[in-house]
């Protein structure tokens, strides 16, 4: 029988609670389970190290707590040792839209218990943080900054607020000066970057397909560089991307690598949900097969 632990957010509300006793219910019979709550990255390192023979981590929580945890792993060295499933209680749960889990915590959990697992890429940044899902800069990381007051309080739409708010504030900004490399070949286009994209997960902001291509076991990238400059084709972008239509469209470029390095003006980043300042460089790497997870 498997030993698994179960890792929750130690400020879930009610709601989270009655979901986190569902999931409990469903392992129990299959597994060795223990519970265990953190509320920050000491917490969580100390419930790894406090259990070094585990079989497995079940995530109970979204994108954000999914990357936390594979985080912890990898900076413990545990990460090819310790297979990881995800029940998604988050706000966006857009990688776990990518692997294909039920929404309903009970039916996630039955994943779990079944075994079925899945060998996952992992992105590594250019300070050697781990990216699970997506990172890109722009009009992107902007709108999850404008997005942040509304998550709490409205959930998936605090997304669309601040994808809004973005779109509103950016018709007219310019785009970045950016020379975009993927794998050692310079992109030779000119124009000013709305956008950079780049990731193993398909959705990002609660279900925009922004790497609608994305397969998360395929050993690369997948890269988004939108060059759209206009105020209308800035507005037929934002809706073609809801639509996962982008990456046909004459001012976006779609490709997969396995490097990549953005060059240029100072941009914020947002990689799983965490915003970063800006910078002047960014770069991406694959680790292809980094860890396990289980999946239907």
């Amino acid at each position: 029988m498997q030993t698994l632990l179960a890792i929750a957010n130690a400020e879930a509300g009610s709601s989270d609670d009655e979901a986190i006793d569902a999931v409990v219910a469903a392992l129990r019979d299959d597994v060795e389970l223990e519970l265990v709550r953190t509320s920050s990255p000491d917490d969580l390192t100390s419930a790894l190290s406090e259990h070094p023979d585990i079989d497995g981590v079940v995530v109970l929580g979204g994108d954000g707590s999914l990357h936390a945890v594979v985080k912890a792993l990898r900076a413990a060295g545990r990460l090819a040792d310790v297979t990881v499933g995800l029940v998604p209680l988050g706000t966006g749960n857009d990688f776990a839209a990518t692997l294909g889990l039920p929404e309903d915590p009970a039916a996630a959990a039955r994943v779990v218990a079944t075994g079925s697992t899945r060998e996952i890429d992992l992105v590594i940044d250019g300070t050697d943080g781990v990216v699970i899902n997506a990172a890109h800069i722009g009009i992107g990381a902007e709108a999850a900054a404008a997005a942040r007051p509304w998550k709490k309080a409205l959930g998936p739409l605090g997304y669309v607020v601040g994808a809004v708010l973005t779109g509103m504030k950016g018709l007219t900004t310019p785009g970045a000066k950016l020379r975009v490399t993927v794998d050692g070949k310079t992109l030779t286009r000119k124009e000013p970057v709305i956008q950079v994209a780049v990731g193993n997960g398909r959705y990002v902001g609660g279900g925009a397909p922004l790497l609608p291509q994305a397969d998360p076991s395929d050993g690369l990238i997948d890269v988004s560089v939108s060059y759209t400059e206009s105020p209308r084709r800035r507005i037929a972008y934002a809706f073609s991307v809801r639509r996962g239509e982008h990456h046909r469209r004459d001012d976006v470029i779609y490709l997969t690598g396995t490097e990549i390095e953005v060059v240029g003006d100072a941009l914020r980043c947002t990689s799983d949900g965490e915003l970063t300042e800006a910078s002047t460089r960014h770069t991406w790497r694959i680790e292809p097969s980094a860890l396990t997870m289980y999946v239907p």
